[in-house]
């Protein structure tokens, strides 16, 4: 069984990926500044809040790119 800590060489080939998916962290930024405060004001609750929760996915997304990439390397 492979240990999580023999994956180095993954951690190293998922940069590129991380790069990019650091980019849309900075759009997802940029989304939830502008959304947040919209979904507080819209009386339906509903269309800003799903945007806000895009804004969150790409905000997370480096973590879940390096995660899924170190994954698919084997030991």
């Amino acid at each position: 069984m492979c240990d999580e800590g023999c994956r180095p060489l993954g951690f190293l080939l998922g940069l590129p990926f991380m790069l990019v998916s650091f980019i849309l962290t900075l759009i997802g930024i940029l989304l939830w500044i502008i959304t947040a405060p919209l979904a507080c004001c819209c009386p339906c609750l509903l269309c800003f809040t799903i945007l806000a929760e895009l804004a969150i996915s790409l905000i997370k997304a480096p973590f879940t790119v390096i995660r899924w990439f170190t994954r698919q390397i084997p030991c």
